[in-house]
């Protein structure tokens, strides 16, 4: 069975429905904008639609900096978005991955030229510096740099401010922007290769357990989610009797590493489905599915219909978190891009007023901003007439 800490999730929201063609007005009326909502002692914000600030704002920012999740929370976001991986000495800090050649400036430091190594992780050979070979005070001497500078050109613009964050500055700013916004601003926290790292004897969990208590953030009203990809780490928190809500990840293909490396042959896709999804209620609070596994894309570029995980889940009582949803044409379905260019804005509002209609509880952005505006449409279009 669940654990006490377990949500119940009111779906009275996913039950109603506005029309897939989305009229965006000039001016989003002041009455569509929803007032923060800051949870009572005890109260679940399952009720809410939740704009998750993916890596921070990573459209605007080089990712997992501290500018690009302040950017994010000051675009609206509900909850910001840091991964977390290890240094050599146990310290926590926010990267997308344990490999950092491709967000910091590693590559140009002579200093770190030996540092450069071949590993296997998850089972997919890598070259390049990882976190765990660095201290965090050399970590500290590094700065970040855009990941996808073909894409965002503008972000290089601030490649080399940035140093590489800890959990803990992450939580302190997320305490400071919470009373200068007057709103709470939570952290949604996922834990990278947990199955690794304890392979390597520096488990991600109980620094971040430890972090969340230093922070006063381990209570089950605080404004906190734990994901993973994998599994096993996410049952033992359960277990723990975590009080902070769990999310399972999923992915359009593969399986969760952990399983894999234990000679279980669940996929992602399994886990997807009804059955599984009854499985993961038993440990979690969520799932973080990708889009597309909740509206495939046609052959001609357009959204299909969409498929049963989001009311699987409900049924479940699980909540639905999809990633990631970003504007420029690159990632957009074919039928929603504007202009030549990959990098293009292309038609993201059309993308999200979809997914809103399909019932999630909550999406994963690189643009918080337009999921602040969309989410603000959705709500609008839902409001009963004057």
């Amino acid at each position: 069975m669940p654990s006490a800490h377990r949500w119940r999730v009111s779906l009275a929201a996913a039950a109603v429905a506005v029309p897939l063609t989305l009229v965006v007005p000039a001016a989003v009326p002041a009455s569509a904008t929803p007032p923060p909502t800051v949870a009572a002692p005890g109260e679940a914000l399952a009720d809410d639609l939740l704009v998750i600030g993916h890596r921070g704002a990573a459209g605007y920012r080089p990712e997992h900096t501290l500018a690009s999740y302040e950017l994010a929370a000051r675009m609206g976001a509900d909850y910001i978005e840091p991964d977390v991986v290890s240094t050599r000495d146990g310290v926590l800090v926010t990267r997308h991955e344990n490999e950092i050649s491709g967000t910091t400036d590693v590559a140009d430091r002579p200093e770190f030229a030996g540092r450069r190594t071949t590993k296997v992780i998850d089972g997919v050979s890598l070259t390049g510096w990882f976190t765990e070979d660095f201290t965090l005070a050399e970590l500290r001497t590094l700065r970040a740099v855009e990941r996808l500078p073909d894409v965002r050109e503008e972000n290089t613009l601030y490649d080399g401010l940035y140093q590489v964050p800890t959990l803990d500055e992450v939580l302190e700013l997320r305490d400071r922007l919470s009373r200068e916004l007057h709103r709470d601003v939570g952290v949604y926290i996922e834990t990278k290769h947990p199955t690794y790292f304890d392979a390597a004897g520096l488990s991600l969990e109980e620094p971040l357990l430890a972090d969340l208590r230093e922070a006063r953030m381990d209570r089950a009203n605080s404004p906190v989610f734990i994901q993973s990809f994998e599994t096993t780490n996410l049952i033992e928190l359960d277990r723990a009797q975590v009080r902070v809500p769990l999310v399972q990840l999923l992915s359009g293909s593969g399986a969760p590493y952990d399983l894999v490396a234990k000679g279980d042959p669940r996929t992602y896709a399994v886990l997807a489905g009804a059955a599984g999804l009854l499985e993961i209620a038993t440990y979690a609070d969520g799932v973080g599915p990708d889009k597309n596994q909740v509206i495939p894309r046609n052959p001609d570029g357009t959204l299909g219909a969409p498929t049963a995980l989001v009311d699987d889940a409900h049924a479940a009582g699980l909540l639905v978190h999809p990633y990631t949803f970003r504007n420029e044409n690159t990632f957009l379905p074919p039928a929603l891009r504007e202009g030549p260019a990959d990098d293009d804005y292309g038609r993201a509002l059309e993308e999200h007023a979809a997914f809103w209609d399909a019932g999630i509880d909550g999406m994963f952005t690189d643009n918080p901003d337009t999921g602040v505006v969309s989410r603000a449409l959705f709500l609008d279009a839902m409001a009963p007439a004057a």
